[in-house]
């Protein structure tokens, strides 16, 4: 079978939502935990900013 050229490329090692952990080292498992938290943060940061941006755009425009 070959692969969809249109399909995004994932690492071998990428971190898959509902993957398989029961061959992971418990170090393993606190690894993805450290990645995961890093992201959560970085998403919430870039929501931080969004909702700002937003928040600047509602007082430009909303004034009268």
């Amino acid at each position: 079978m070959f692969a969809d050229d249109n399909e995004p490329r994932v690492p071998q090692d990428a971190i898959r939502i509902g993957q398989d952990l029961s061959l992971l080292s418990v170090d393993e498992l606190h690894q993805r935990i450290r990645i995961l938290e890093g992201e959560i943060e970085r998403i919430r940061k870039d929501i931080d900013a969004k909702s700002g941006h937003k928040l600047q755009a509602e007082a430009v425009f909303s004034r009268k």
